[in-house]
């Protein structure tokens, strides 16, 4: 048969051994998160490496001259202050002026810090 005994040193330790232990307990643990972080970073930094050396084509035959392609629209710049459209749904411009006002006031912000993305009537 097996004889298992636990010693007195270990099962009454003192403040001393214990303090010790977690100390040592606490510099393993840290020690492991450590290293994880470091191998975590080197992989970011490996992949990063890899997805910024795009694979070029092949420049062996010179690509063929494509036509113009028409010029974008130029976009009409917002307005100082603003904060981009509002969708109106059956809601005239001056009812929709009004409504963003009354919530401007309510809210006390000044109107352009406020974005309404849509303004609707609703119908019963």
């Amino acid at each position: 048969m097996y004889n298992i005994s636990l010693t007195a040193s270990a099962v009454n330790m003192g403040i001393p051994d214990a303090a010790i232990a977690a100390v040592l307990g606490y510099a393993v643990v840290f020690f492991g998160l450590i290293l994880l972080m470091a191998v975590v970073s080197a992989m970011g930094k490996v992949m990063a490496s890899k997805t910024a050396e795009a694979p070029k084509p092949a420049a062996s035959a010179p690509a063929p001259a494509a036509a113009p392609a028409p010029a974008p629209a130029p976009e009409i710049p917002a307005a100082p202050g603003s904060a981009g459209e509002v969708k109106l749904f059956d809601v005239p411009d001056k009812e929709a002026a009004m409504i963003m006002a009354i919530v401007a006031d309510k809210m006390q912000r000044p109107l352009n810090e406020l974005r309404f993305k849509s303004i609707k009537e609703v119908k019963k």
